[in-house]
């Protein structure tokens, strides 16, 4: 992980300055995020657990990561030349690849620094709703364009449960199995765009089913990263996986 720093420095006048910070603290208590300037040492430490390939940086109540999207792990989908590419060789009898390469993005993930509990909850988007630790972007429960379940789309995930859609960005539908591998079937996996954290389908050493959780597919109390206490996610192995009926808090914002 690379980390930025923002020090754009404005003159004006202070009657201006005050009218300005006045405006912007209205408005953004209006969104649910408070007006505290924030550092990343004054955040929890999973603001910071991600791989080399995302930079992540305060900007104002937000925290940013800028991620090529590439996957770390081996995927039929990588271009035969890569040292990543790998023929599929896991569990799904009815694999069947996809016409799409993984290719390089520039994808800008803001999330608030202080997530809190939507008055109105937005539906997830198709396309990335939130980013893993290893800066592969999350996806939700359905299949583009139309809002289709993936009942068919899943026989298209590679190894580690990721596929590309046309465009070569790589994602996540489901458990990415590359990471929880790694860190623990109850680790910390990344976030959604509003800021709440994901985690994987253990905890306590019991799998988590979806009667476990809320209709937005998470629940609150304390975790490992966040000791007092904070609403995160659990991914399933059941629909909706990641995500239920749509972001539990106010979101942020993700563009490529």
């Amino acid at each position: 992980m690379n980390y930025k720093n923002e020090n754009n420095i404005l003159f004006f006048t202070i009657p201006i300055i005050l009218l300005l910070f006045l405006t912007a603290c209205n408005n953004e208590e209006e969104d649910g995020l408070c007006c505290s300037e924030y550092e990343l040492s004054d955040l929890s430490e999973a603001y910071t657990l991600f791989s080399d390939n995302v930079t992540v940086y305060i900007d104002g109540q937000y925290v940013v990561y800028e991620t090529n999207n590439l996957p770390d792990h081996k995927s039929p989908y990588w271009l035969t030349n890569n040292p990543l590419y790998e023929p599929y060789n896991g569990n799904n009898s009815n694999f069947k690849i996809n016409p799409n390469r993984i290719m390089q993005q520039n994808i800008v993930v803001k999330i608030p620094s202080n997530p809190s509990e939507a008055t109105n909850k937005e539906s997830t988007p198709l396309g990335a709703i939130g980013i893993s630790r290893n800066g592969v972007v999350f996806y939700n429960q359905y299949a583009g364009p139309n809002n289709t379940p993936l009942t068919n789309e899943i026989n298209s995930f590679d190894q580690y449960f990721g596929h590309p859609q046309p465009q070569g960005a790589y994602h996540y539908h489901i458990e990415p199995t590359w990471l929880t591998t790694q860190y623990g079937k109850d680790a910390f996996l990344g976030f959604l765009a509003d800021g709440f954290p994901v985690y994987g389908p253990e905890e306590n050493g019991t799998t988590i089913n979806n009667s476990n959780l809320d209709d937005y597919h998470g629940h609150s109390h304390a975790t490992s990263e966040f000791s007092e206490g904070i609403y995160h996610y659990h991914i399933t192995d059941q629909d909706p996986y990641i995500n239920g009926d749509g972001f539990y808090g106010v979101k942020g914002s993700i563009t490529n």
